[in-house]
């Protein structure tokens, strides 16, 4: 299956068991996370069908996956789990990356850059904990006008907020201590255009934003820890991964999403 085919993080919903998070690898394509959890469960090239639909405002995929004769050879569905949720990119992936930065002693005049920000959330937290430097990016311009109407509601008039496309960014967005991706990553490994591509033009554009020795803290619902050491080795080594919420089924332990510190080489 191709990587722009790949979908960040499904449920496998059965009559007989409750949703088991799973996920899809740009590399290796359907994979149970770890990759022997489901056994023969289903078959080694399970996409049957792809719906492409949309569902209340949020573009989705739907994969069929035909179960493998031991479980009567029907049908299954994995239902996406939409980019952007509570359990990937919420309160707790949140309070994971400010601490990270709180335990690091990070100076709170540190020039921080919130990736795809979306409609702020974690520049409003990172400003309550007392950050000051903060630059929030979107390519989409409604995410950043409801990004400024939520920065004056909470009095934050410093936090700077700009239309960017993070694969081609201007000039003055460089300089910055740290950068935060909290699915931004996973949005462009879905591109259908020459996906492996992009990702490498993201990661250069990563190195052209950040300072020398400058920090990259990735949250990922798609990739593995491995996979992320793979298309970040030019340029970044691997500083620390942050511990992620843990699933367990069968007597396998594997991970929702997958959060790591990455370093600018210099």
């Amino acid at each position: 299956m191709e990587a722009a085919m790949t979908e960040p993080l499904y449920r496998l919903r059965r009559r007989s068991h409750k949703p088991l998070h799973l996920r899809l690898s740009p590399l290796s394509g359907f994979r149970a996370e770890p990759q022997s959890l489901l056994g023969n469960a289903v078959r080694s090239d399970p996409v049957q069908t792809r719906q492409r639909r949309r569902k209340d405002g949020i573009q989705s995929w739907r994969f069929l996956v035909l179960a493998d004769s031991s479980m009567g050879s029907r049908e299954e569905e994995f239902e996406p789990s939409a980019l952007g949720t509570k359990e990937q990119f919420g309160e707790e992936s949140m309070t994971r990356l400010i601490r990270w930065m709180e335990n690091q002693k990070i100076p709170l005049d540190s020039s921080v850059l919130d990736i795809g920000t979306g409609n702020g959330t974690l520049l409003v937290e990172l400003a309550k904990s007392g950050y000051t430097k903060l630059t929030g990016v979107d390519y989409s311009p409604s995410a950043i006008q409801l990004s400024k109407c939520i920065m004056e509601k909470e009095g934050l008039s410093h936090v700077r907020l700009q239309v960017e496309d993070i694969l081609n960014p201007s000039d003055e967005l460089s300089g910055f201590q740290i950068c935060i991706d909290k699915g931004t990553f996973d949005a462009i490994s879905l591109n259908p255009d020459n996906a492996a591509e992009k990702r490498k033009q993201y990661v250069k554009s990563l190195q052209r934003i950040l300072r020398p020795n400058g920090f990259l803290l990735i949250t990922s619902c798609n990739w593995t820890r491995e996979e992320l050491l793979n298309e970040f080795e030019e340029g970044f080594r691997l500083l620390e991964e942050l511990p992620t919420p843990a699933f367990c089924f069968g007597g396998r332990t594997g991970n929702s999403v997958t959060a790591l510190v990455f370093q600018q080489k210099i």
